[in-house]
């Protein structure tokens, strides 16, 4: 098992050129097979763990989520990239408290939204949003600097859909040391190539939805890193709500045809267990 150190450094170098997937597991099994998959980092999901605990998005506690991090970190070889959404505080010396925390959870890196819990003003002004993003890198420093620290603006997600307001506030988070920069939301190959070139050199994080585009056609419009949220995890309740809605409306059972086999997950859990 890697060190956390040695799984910084390669979380590092993996921002520093071409493109790649970093899906987001919701538990440590689910974090297993991803790893065994071949994918050479992962990214943890507010939404996805907060449905295993009966919460929605936003939900689940500072300590609980903390204690999910420092699992999932403790369970993986690669990397483990942290969704810490807002670090649990609204001040900037909130947000430093809880982004020390997170690294001791053992992460290689945290992302940290410039998104409020207030409808009415779902996003931090402008200044506010830039002291916290300085804040989360001040901490980052502290504990010796080598956590990959990913701002977000959520305007796209949070119904403020402003390209130049979204620019704005990523290009100030990367001249405040944000490592990388990620818009969740936009979806058209313009919009990603302005963030793209906006924020360059420092490497972008797309969220990918169900839009047609491939790694391919990312990698070429610049993007380095590609999440999925919480669709992974909702593509597994989409289709165990599906058969269970047939069984207990219907009666029947047609929609469990075509699972993987249990033998098949024993199998490949068996021989994955022998390598932790």
């Amino acid at each position: 098992m890697p060190s956390p150190a040695e799984k910084r450094a390669t979380f590092h170098k993996l921002h520093a050129e071409g493109c790649f997937v970093i899906p987001n597991p919701w538990d440590v099994g689910s974090a297993r097979y991803l790893q065994g998959l071949g994918f050479k980092a992962l990214a943890t999901t507010s939404a996805g763990f907060a449905f295993t605990q009966g919460l929605p998005d936003g939900g689940v506690s500072r300590a609980t989520m903390l204690a999910h991090f420092r699992e999932i970190a403790a369970a993986t070889d690669v990397p483990m990239n942290a969704d810490f959404e807002g670090g649990y505080a609204d001040a900037p010396e909130g947000v430093a408290e809880s982004v020390k925390l997170c690294i001791e959870t053992g992460v290689a890196g945290l992302s940290i939204e410039d998104s409020t819990s207030d409808p009415a003003i779902p996003l931090y002004d402008f200044e506010l949003a830039l002291a916290r993003v300085r804040a989360a890198r001040a901490a980052i420093d502290a504990a010796g600097g080598d956590v990959v620290f990913t701002a977000r603006s959520e305007g796209f997600i949070r119904g403020r859909p402003d390209l130049d307001e979204t620019i704005r506030r990523l290009k100030a988070f990367a001249a405040a040391g944000a490592d990388c920069l990620y818009a969740p939301g936009i979806k058209t190959r313009e919009q990603i190539a302005a963030v793209v070139k906006a924020v360059a050199p420092k490497p972008v994080n797309f969220l990918m939805t169900a839009i047609d585009l491939t790694v391919n056609d990312l990698a070429s419009l610049g993007v380095r890193r590609i999440s999925l949220g919480g669709t992974l995890a909702r593509v597994g309740w989409t289709a165990v709500i599906r058969a269970a809605r047939d069984i207990a409306t219907a009666g029947k059972f047609d929609s469990l045809a075509g699972t993987i086999a249990n033998a098949e997950f024993n199998g490949f859990f068996s021989e994955d267990a022998k390598k932790r």
